[in-house]
C-alpha cells in the first residue's frame, strides 16, 4: 500500500510502458550516434561520389546475396549504382530504400497509435475512479446532514 493507494495493476501497467517508451528512446539515440560514428570514421580513399557530380546507373534496391559482402551493402541493406561525371568510374553507394522508408513510418505510427490507444483508455479508467471517489464523498456529505 503506497501513501496514495494501493500500487494496483494500473500503475504498473503505467511503468511498463513508460519504461518501454524510454527503452525506445534510448535506442535511437544510440543507433543515431552509431550512424554518427561510422560517418565520422576516417576513409583511406574518397569516393568519387562525395567529391564530384554523379549519374545514378542503377536505382536503389536490395542487396543480393552476392552484393552482400560490398562495404557499402552493409549499413542499410540497400545500394545504389553510379557512375561519377569526371572521373568516369562506376562505384555503389548505400542508399535508403523508399519501400522500406515507408514501412519503417507505418509501423512508427502505429506503434504510437497503439499507446495513444492504451493512454486514452488509462485516462478513462481514472476519471472513472476520480468520479466514483467524489459521489461517494458527496453521498456520505448528504448521508451526514
Amino acid at each position: 500500500m503506497g501513501p496514495r493507494g494501493p500500487a494496483g495493476p494500473r500503475r504498473c501497467a503505467l511503468c511498463a510502458m513508460l519504461g518501454a517508451l524510454l527503452c525506445g528512446l534510448r535506442l535511437a539515440a544510440a543507433m543515431a550516434a552509431s550512424d554518427e560514428r561510422r560517418s565520422a570514421s576516417p576513409v583511406a580513399v574518397t569516393p568519387c561520389w562525395q567529391v564530384e557530380d554523379f549519374v545514378v546507373a542503377q536505382e536503389c534496391a536490395r542487396c543480393s546475396s552476392f552484393e552482400a559482402t560490398v562495404a557499402e551493402c552493409s549499413p542499410t541493406g540497400f545500394i545504389e549504382k553510379i557512375n561519377c561525371a569526371s572521373s568516369q568510374k562506376n562505384e555503389y553507394k548505400s542508399c535508403r530504400s523508399a519501400v522500406m522508408e515507408a514501412h519503417v513510418f507505418w509501423r512508427f505510427v502505429g506503434t504510437m497509435m497503439c499507446v495513444a490507444a492504451v493512454f486514452a483508455v488509462l485516462v478513462v479508467c481514472r476519471q472513472r475512479v476520480l468520479d466514483r471517489k467524489a459521489l461517494e464523498k458527496v453521498r456520505k456529505q448528504i448521508e451526514s446532514i
